[in-house]
């Protein structure tokens, strides 16, 4: 039993305040016991020499400073974990909330392997292995262009309206190691609606792989303090598959704007001087304790992969939300309100985004030896593309030149064929680059130079590649001939 107090000195929010004699720690749970004898937990959020700040997660409504009861526990908030997680539904405090569909009875809770503390610690660089592999989502413009390498953070920034959430889905739904591995995605639901944590089971449920899918909803409805904990909590779940049970671990977690805004909520209740957007100071080093938990570690199998997800206030790319997670993570996906308005899908701002670890993950033995300089010549054509369209909205497409209408004629079709896919096309890397490939065969070998005179040889003019590029009736017939 820990320390009982039966007073408290202040109540603001969703935080309590009590004067302490004794020794406190930091991130303590609290049990805190109401005047109708119900129960609520907390958290010792901060210490100062003469009170204590407890966050409260079911709020404080209905507290009085009379006639409550508040223990300490002197232990931290830990989460029982085992493989028993795999394809169960939990809330924002790592709760099974799921049930079985046949008889509408709720599982049964987790019987924990062990008990870990949510809190973590980022990776010490000293141990981590550098990020090498890729994980394959099936979509074009990520595998293609943007690779997502094993214990990479890649955010996505997107805007409201945006079709995030069906992106994160189909990630969620596709994503795989090449190499067979043992894989696992975790889901993290954040501040999220009713509707859209509904779309989300669905969507994993009828894509065959939820058994291989932890899910972590804290809904919009929930208190707000759960949005603090739940990424904690799913992120210490990952790093019990992957350096526990060797397993590679992909992390999707939406919305991480709905936890900067409670990390806001909690630092104004505490009286903290705001800074940017009325953001706390030390919002950056808040994002660094969770994106730096993903990674591999030497010397063990498993990784964590992150793909948070940002929505942009306004669009705007430089709020303090994604400039700061800019800073701490390895590259960015950037969705273009434009593109979206094309139904186009996904709308990937290809100019914008960047994976600053792909170069490491692709190529010979690991994708495909012409993966590097495919993208390469993708990006040069379509940003070539772009100043034509720019110059054609000037002086009219009949003052453009032969080779300027046919960059205008690529960057139609690269839009339209491979950036552009249906949300249950799963593409594997080899379709993405062959149908890059198509589109290169439409300029002349002399314009390919980001590509090597090996490489060319091998895929541009090979009698697959001229099989492919004909018409499918010439194909046909030639095979029934």
């Amino acid at each position: 039993m820990g320390i009982t107090y039966r007073q408290i000195n202040g109540i603001n929010g969703p935080l309590i305040f009590i004067a302490h004699p004794h020794l406190v720690q930091n991130e303590e749970m609290v049990t805190i016991k109401d005047t109708d004898g119900n129960y609520r937990l907390g958290r010792v959020l901060d210490i100062s020499k003469e009170v204590v700040t407890i966050e409260v997660f079911a709020g404080t409504q209905g507290l009085a400073r009379e006639g409550v009861e508040v223990e300490f526990s002197e232990s931290t908030f830990k989460i029982g974990v085992s493989m028993d997680m795999l394809g169960r539904i939990f809330n924002g405090l790592g709760k099974p909330i799921d049930y079985y569909e046949d008889t509408n009875e709720p599982k049964p809770a987790i019987i924990p392997e062990m008990e870990l503390d949510v809190n973590g610690s980022p990776i010490n660089p000293w141990a981590r292995a550098y990020p090498r592999n890729v994980i394959q989502t099936g979509m074009s413009s990520i595998d293609g262009l943007n690779s997502l390498i094993r214990g990479q953070k890649l955010p996505i920034f997107t805007g409201y309206g945006l079709p995030h959430n069906k992106l994160a889905a189909q990630i969620v739904r596709q994503a795989r190691v090449t190499s067979g591995e043992p894989f696992v995605v975790i889901f993290v639901g954040i501040g999220i609606l009713q509707d859209e944590a509904i779309f989300f089971q669905n969507a994993f449920r009828e894509a065959g792989n939820i058994q291989n899918v932890v899910s972590f909803l804290n809904l919009a409805a929930d208190p707000t303090i759960e949005r603090i904990l739940v990424p904690r909590i799913a992120l210490t779940v990952a790093e019990y598959f992957a350096f526990e049970k060797d397993m590679h671990v992909l992390v999707v977690m939406t919305d991480v704007t709905n936890y900067a805004e409670a990390v806001r909520e909690l630092s104004s209740a505490k009286g903290e001087v705001p800074s940017r957007k009325g953001f706390p100071g030390y919002l950056y080093s808040d994002f660094a304790s969770i994106y730096e938990r993903a990674g591999q570690i030497k010397g063990k199998k498993g990784s964590i992969t992150q793909v948070p997800i940002i929505s942009m206030p306004n669009d705007d790319i430089t709020h303090p939300i994604p400039d700061l997670t800019g800073y701490i993570t390895e590259g960015q996906l950037v969705l273009s309100r434009a593109m979206h308005k094309r139904n186009i899908y996904p709308p990937m701002e290809v100019l914008s985004s960047l994976s600053r670890l792909m170069k490491e993950g692709i190529g010979e033995g690991r994708t495909r030896d012409d993966h590097g300089d495919v993208s390469s010549q993708l990006y040069a054509f379509y940003s070539e593309a772009m100043d034509v369209r720019e110059l054609e909205s000037i002086i009219g497409t009949e003052s453009l030149t032969p080779a300027d209408q046919n960059l205008l004629v690529f960057a139609n079709d690269f839009e339209q064929r491979f950036l552009n896919q249906h949300y249950e096309e799963n593409r594997n890397i080899s379709e993405t680059l062959d149908l890059a490939w198509d589109l290169f065969r439409k300029f002349p070998k002399s314009q390919l130079i980001r590509i090597s005179e090996k490489l060319l040889e091998k895929y541009y003019s090979s009698p697959e590649a001229q099989r492919n590029a004909r018409p499918l009736e010439d194909a046909v017939e030639e095979d029934n001939s």
